[in-house]
């Protein structure tokens, strides 16, 4: 299958097929569903364990076209000219010129990181089968080079009282995690900042985020994404809540990792809509 999918000529076609191969390898490895980190299958359940991998793939291929016609369908009904531009770059470090220039966007939605990826989403675990059936590079390195990656060397203040008080709270109890806590805000700051700098003034930015837990400590990530947007020429315009759909992570954990000790992980989300201010 791998062979067929890299065989492919037509790029758009190609990529078409590995977002299937993509899903149909995380849903037949021996990897356990709703896990935090990659955990192998016991071996009573890899007895059994007999995945028909063709027919996921073909499902996942039906699913996808068939949502690709539904949306070719409604965008020549609407008249709607769809152009999508895809760069890739590093928010945390900077957004460069060439690709979006400075005060040329209307409005931004996203939503970045809970917090770092070794310790709450796992995104570098989570994509790391499938990158390396891709042959993408060095997928084990993803966790380093996503936001909050690093330590930081001290304690630092942030344009956000609560999430000071925070951090000093959880410093406190574990100068190691207070530490890469800071390092992670220490990347969201930086990525605001550039982000805030090529909206356009009037212009919008909608983050959602979750407040995550550590340390028994909730983090105010959603006060640090007003505060920080705010330190940069935003005005807060509302927020609303969600509940997270679906979610990779457990919906308990335990992050002291003392057996019977174990606490909820987020099961809510925060759209902060902030605006830039005029002139």
């Amino acid at each position: 299958m791998k062979s067929f999918v890299k065989e492919i000529d037509d790029d758009a076609i190609r990529l078409f097929f590995e977002i299937a191969f993509s899903e149909t390898v995380r849903e037949s490895s021996n990897t356990r569903n709703g896990e935090f980190k990659l955990y192998r299958y016991k071996e009573e359940k890899l007895s059994t364990f007999s995945p028909d991998v063709n027919s996921i793939m073909n499902s996942k291929l039906v699913r996808n076209f068939q949502g690709l016609e539904m949306f070719t369908e409604l965008v020549q009904r609407k008249h709607i000219q769809a152009i999508a531009n895809i760069h890739s770059f590093n928010s945390v470090i900077e957004i460069p010129e060439d690709c979006i220039s400075a005060s040329s966007i209307d409005i931004v939605v996203t939503s970045p990181p809970y917090g770092d990826s070794r310790t709450t989403v796992a995104y570098g675990q989570y994509s790391r089968l499938s990158a390396a059936w891709l042959d993408l590079e060095e997928p084990e390195k993803t966790d380093r080079r996503l936001m909050g990656g690093g330590k930081a060397k001290e304690i630092v203040t942030f344009p956000c009282p609560d999430l000071d008080k925070t951090i000093k709270l959880i410093y406190d109890k574990d100068l190691k995690r207070g530490l890469e806590i800071v390092d992670f805000y220490q990347d969201y700051l930086a990525s605001i900042r550039n982000v805030a700098e090529v909206i356009k003034p009037s212009g919008y930015a909608c983050y959602v985020v979750a407040n995550r837990k550590v340390k028994n400590t909730v983090l105010p990530t959603d006060a640090a994404t007003q505060n920080f947007f705010e330190h940069f020429g935003f005005s807060h315009i509302d927020t609303f809540d969600r509940r997270i759909p679906n979610k990779r992570m457990a919906l308990r954990n335990s992050p002291s990792n003392i057996s019977g000790e174990s606490n909820d992980t987020m099961v809510k989300e925060r759209i902060i809509v902030m605006r830039k201010n005029p002139g």
